[in-house]
């Protein structure tokens, strides 16, 4: 017992580690299967770091018999980083991928079978994107898609679809899903199950190399170690102690490996929160984690429930929300870190304060660094680049999404608004002509490429083109309208667009042929107003998405500057900022349609939410709007959910709910609000959210006293000025 006090005592003086009770009691327990569940900020990473070295320091275990598997690159070299930290004259330990275990397993059995193969995924770069529309077919994942999406639809594929149509084939592949049942997945991409079957043939028998993408490494690592019982027992043979690591995140292929190479020796360490499982649309598999004990009916359990990262106030109230889903094990996160602020829920009227209020808010943070804007989908973070580009404050893009720059729907804008500068380029018509109203076929467009003669593309298909009678009124319109948006401002324009010349129709009949989600489409359209508001003429439009997409790039290579981190929820996962703000928390958004459609999704969703709240350690901020392009948006359940945790409603005697008491937490944000004291001054008109108009007759330390048209009112300076009660008139 001396000696394992030794260790931590050791470890203390030299690093400054001091684990609590349960933390100590997974570091010791080396033997058997162990479900290590650590809720956010717990402190996970230094105990797995702590525990493989214990095992090599105290239990005398040869660094190269340990096996520590992450879900991610970053992840990997981050532990190889913290425990060369923690223990410098310790030999490395073997940490990596699941991807790049079965990669070498996969290599190892191809090499012995003689079987030559290619890796067709990795990074690719634009040019090779292009090569999609050459002769000879690429190899490399996407562009054989985009292939074959050609050949069997009849159409290029758009990206948000192809991103899609990869998630559908990974989801099937981490499933395990037998070919008889690719059918009952659901995939909104047309002909997802058949370019499925054709992209599997292709690469078996479509080149002179077996080709395999970053999934095949997966089945087809467990195939061989299912059917080579050589190869698995030398690598059983190869490490004594394995340790998965975000293992809510693990797909059922992965747990299938990680069980075979522990099927000797038991000995496995698996570290995990299934309230943070948030991935299973890519397969994951967290009810591996509530069913841990039927795999391994020896195993034990061990809660890591206390967070050390946020404030009381906000491990409260994420304790309490997280409660609201039913499959999980019964957790209770704690704190032993004071309260800080309550968790802020801003309202506001309408979607475009919200950008303005966060550049606003956040140009007063000295330490850009340690503030994170939150959003679900990354179409969020166009707007956000925009303001906080006007603004000059300097942020880090998490996941940067270089494809809203390159979409179809922003060229076809952009042609669109080519052709009020001259309707002489039958080219330009051509990209757009079944997209607004003019109902020109193709037959139609092939004659009018006949005619160079420099002359109204409009004119040229009435005068010499054989057109239907219903259509010379929708064409000589549509020359009309062309001509009248000459000079337009950019915000006006988009609108004629969308709606005189029909492009948002057609975009509609587009999504029920396709399958294309009008969602994502028409948030585009929004998006470009929005980039389109202030500016005066096309060309400062055209240059401004220039100068977005080199400010995107840019964006990428910030990380660990001073600068705010943009990210969605997935990626933020493992991240802690001193204030945290989440957007768009609309119904609709979070949760989305489809959540709201299935237990299962709305528990996901639930578990989503939980991640952006505990990402915070003193500050989160909750943001809503009420309206956005003219429509009514509601907050979402989950705000309201906060809200109710926060601040519970009351029963009186009757056992009727009263309204809210107590402390206020929604705060709608008004931008024209007085928030200094100083403009607080006697004789001053001022304008109250509540009661109206006023004039201030006494100022005073404290208070501020004010004539309203019904009575006089004493108020709190300290809450005017923090929640934006009075405006100047």
């Amino acid at each position: 017992m001396k000696v394992k006090e030794d260790f931590f005592v050791r470890k203390k003086k030299e690093v400054g580690v001091l684990l609590n009770e349960v933390q100590l009691k997974a570091v010791r327990q080396t033997e058997g299967p162990l479900l290590l569940l650590a809720s956010p900020g717990s402190g996970k990473t230094t105990t797995i770091i702590m525990r493989i070295g214990y095992l090599i320091e105290e239990k005398g275990v040869d660094p190269t018999r340990v096996k520590a598997v992450t879900f991610s690159r970053a992840s990997a070299n981050d532990m190889k980083e913290r425990f060369k930290r923690f223990f410098p004259d310790l030999p490395p330990v073997d940490f990596s991928t699941i991807h790049s275990f079965a990669f070498e397993v996969v290599r190892n059995h191809f090499r012995k079978i003689g079987t030559p193969f290619q890796i067709i995924e990795g990074h690719l770069d634009v040019e090779e994107q292009e090569d999609v529309h050459s002769d000879h077919m690429p190899l490399h994942k996407k562009i054989i898609l985009r292939k074959l999406f050609k050949s069997i639809v009849g159409e290029n594929i758009p990206d948000d679809q192809l991103d899609e149509l990869t998630t559908y084939i990974s989801f099937i592949k981490n499933k395990m899903i037998p070919k008889d049942k690719w059918s009952r997945v659901q995939c909104d991409v047309p002909e997802a199950e058949r370019i499925l079957r054709e992209y599997e043939t292709f690469k078996k028998s479509g080149h002179r190399q077996l080709l395999l993408d970053f999934d095949d490494m997966l089945t087809i690592g467990n195939e061989v170690l299912e059917r080579d019982q050589e190869l698995l027992r030398k690598y059983q043979q190869r490490f004594d102690y394995m340790l998965t690591d975000e293992s809510q995140d693990t797909s059922l292929v992965q747990h299938a490996i990680i069980e075979k190479l522990v099927r000797e020796h038991g000995n496995l360490c698996v570290v995990a929160d299934d309230d943070q499982a948030i991935y299973s649309w890519r397969g994951a598999e967290p009810s591996y984690l509530l069913n841990f004990k039927e795999i391994y009916p020896n195993a034990a359990i061990l809660f890591m429930e206390q967070n050390y990262r946020s404030s009381s106030d906000i491990v409260n109230v994420a304790n309490s929300f997280i409660k609201r889903n039913k499959n999980r094990y019964d957790k209770n996160m704690f704190t032993k870190n004071p309260p800080s602020k309550p968790i802020k829920i801003r309202s506001f009227a309408d979607y475009v304060e919200q950008a303005k209020y966060l550049v606003q808010d956040i140009q007063k943070v000295k330490n850009l660094a340690e503030v994170v804007i939150l959003y679900r989908n990354n179409s969020s973070s166009i707007a956000l680049m925009n303001e906080f580009d006007r603004a000059g404050i300097p942020f880090y893009m998490k996941d940067a999404d270089n494809r809203f720059f390159s979409h179809w729907v922003i060229e076809d804008i952009l042609n669109f608004m080519r052709m009020t500068f001259t309707d002489k380029r039958p080219e330009i018509l051509e990209k757009i002509h079944f997209k607004f109203n003019g109902y020109i076929s193709k037959q139609q467009m092939a004659a009018l490429k006949e005619f160079n003669n420099n002359e109204s593309v409009f004119d040229n298909l009435l005068n010499y083109v054989q057109v239907q009678d219903y259509q010379v009124k929708p064409l000589k319109t549509s020359k009309e309208t062309f001509e009248q948006m000459r000079g337009m401002p950019p915000l006006h324009a988009i609108r004629v667009i969308r709606e005189r010349l029909g492009y948002e129709k057609a975009l509609e009949k587009m999504c029920e042929r396709f399958g294309f989600r009008k969602d994502y489409l028409i948030g585009i359209l929004n998006t470009l107003e929005e980039i389109a508001d202030t500016l005066e003429t096309m060309e400062e439009f055209a240059s401004r998405l220039k100068h977005l997409e080199s400010v995107l790039k840019t964006a990428k290579s910030r990380k660990g500057q001073n600068a705010v981190t943009f990210s969605t929820f997935h990626s933020a996962k493992g991240l802690e900022f001193e204030r945290v703000y989440m957007i768009d928390l609309i119904d609709g958004m979070i949760p989305s349609s489809d959540d709201q459609g299935s237990a299962a999704l709305m528990e996901e969703a639930t578990r989503l939410f939980y991640v952006g709240t505990t990402r915070a350690k003193k500050h989160l901020e909750l943001i809503v709007y009420r309206e956005r392009d003219g429509e009514k948006m509601t907050e979402s359940s989950f705000v309201a959910a906060i809200r109710n945790i926060m601040n519970p409603p009351k029963q009186d005697h009757t056992g009727q709910v009263e309204e809210h008491r107590g402390t206020v937490v929604d705060i709608p944000y008004n931008l024209n609000a007085i928030r200094n004291s100083s403009e607080l001054v006697v004789g001053k008109m001022v304008k109250h959210r509540v009661f109206g108009t006023g004039t201030i007759i006494n100022v005073k330390e404290e208070k501020i006293h004010i004539r309203f048209e019904a009575r006089e009112k004493a108020l709190l300076i300290a809450t005017c000025l923090e929640m934006g009660l009075l405006e100047s008139v």
